[in-house]
């Protein structure tokens, strides 16, 4: 499902032009490369723009897409090292965010920390890539990360209605498995396998419904009714206990309330001492780490 409807009432709503692209990608990537003193600055300005490149440039889906509707979010790559030339270890931060209908505000959809973001890269060397072949473990892991990103955002829109690119994220996944790192469907449950593996799970569907109706039930119409919308996201969270029960300990939901934490502290702040309480009681259980903050709501 596009996301036609929501911008075209927000276009006209802040008088935005809809000249037409294809690309559905605008990321903003970053790298780091202190950790590595003796790499040249022209070499990571280079990889920057060939990465940039590869994701915003690319056509990713069959559905054109207008300037404000483009995807935004965040690559930010930390190189830990260089084991030999043009070879790197790496991290990758990736922040995904979705704007809320009628306001200037973007949620955080998702925000993932890849350890193992480990790549060959040779200045000037194309990126070649391939949906059905493993050609280089840099274009694999960012075609995976760009069907995720655009399953999440299409879930969020639209129910269940990011399904085949979760679908081409799993495949890819499998596809690079042989490469190992983070690729790996055993020993490590944070890795991207693992992320995949959640979005890809039967037991993670009320989850993945859950999240279209946080976002198109609750946020974009919490300006309009702020009570009702609290009263979906109480029923979304209710749900995701029995997600919790079936799936524990779930990378998917973790970096759901990573993303979430603080715009769920804020929705709730001004709730009724009800709505407030049975929010707080939910919050603890599922994301125990931030137990204190969430009680923080009740003082």
């Amino acid at each position: 499902m596009k996301r036609v409807i929501l911008f075209l009432l927000s276009g006209i709503l802040y008088g935005y032009s809809f000249q037409s692209f294809s690309q559905e990608f605008m990321i903003n990537v970053t790298i780091d490369a202190t950790q590595i003193p003796d790499m040249q600055p022209s070499v990571t300005t280079d990889m920057k723009q060939a990465i940039t490149r590869f994701i915003n440039d690319r056509k990713w889906t069959n559905d054109d897409y207008q300037q404000n509707e483009k995807i935004r979010g965040n690559f930010a790559i930390s190189l830990t090292g260089q084991p030999s030339p043009y070879n790197y270890n790496a991290t990758l931060q990736v922040q995904l965010t979705r704007p809320v209908y009628g306001t200037s505000y973007e949620t955080i959809l998702i925000n993932f920390f890849d350890k193992n973001f480990n790549f060959d890269l040779q200045v000037g060397q194309p990126l070649n890539y391939n949906d059905n072949t493993f050609t280089s473990n840099l274009t694999a892991m960012i075609a995976f990360y760009a069907n995720v990103m655009l399953a999440l955002d299409y879930d969020s829109f639209g129910k269940l209605s990011g399904q085949q690119y979760v679908e081409k994220a799993y495949s890819i996944a499998n596809i690079s498995v042989e490469a190992g790192g983070g690729w790996l469907t055993s020993g490590d449950p944070n890795n991207r396998f693992a992320l995949i593996d959640n979005l890809n799970s039967q037991l993670m569907l009320p989850f993945r419904e859950n999240f279209y109706s946080y976002h198109r039930l609750a946020l974009d119409t919490y300006l309009k009714d702020p009570v009702a919308s609290r009263a979906k996201i109480i029923d979304m969270l209710t749900a995701t206990k029995g997600v919790v029960k079936l799936k524990p300990y779930s990378i998917l939901i973790r970096s759901f309330f990573l993303a979430k934490r603080d715009e769920l502290i804020n929705i709730f702040r001004d709730a009724n001492t009800e709505q407030k309480t049975a929010a707080v009681n939910l919050l603890r259980e599922l994301d125990p780490l931030n137990s204190e903050k969430y009680g923080n709501l009740l003082k």
